[in-house]
């Protein structure tokens, strides 16, 4: 089973078919992250094919790494496949 892991602690877990991959980054439905480790951030960045990317911090006991998971809330026709899914980075371990 697929898992995101930030110092040693599960963010995200889910079955491997549940994933979907663009650009290379793997997308776990929101639902399988556990909400006790996010935390809405204010950043936000924008991409010309998949539209507006909004960020969360992870938090793993009381450290944050800041912006370490997006999300598109609606993301263009062209990657409809990655709404109410987030991706990871900065750290966040997949494996």
């Amino acid at each position: 089973m697929p898992t995101a892991t930030w110092k040693n602690t599960v963010i995200a877990e889910v079955e491997a078919n549940e994933l979907v991959t663009v650009e290379g980054n793997l997308y776990f439905p929101l639902a399988s992250v556990k909400p006790e480790h996010i935390r809405v951030s204010t950043h936000q960045t924008v991409c010309p094919w998949k539209g507006a990317a909004s960020y969360y911090d992870v938090v793993v006991g009381g450290e944050v790494n800041a912006n370490a998971a997006w999300y598109y809330a609606t993301p263009k026709d062209a990657a409809k496949e990655i709404t109410g899914r987030v991706a990871f980075w900065k750290g966040v371990l997949i494996k």
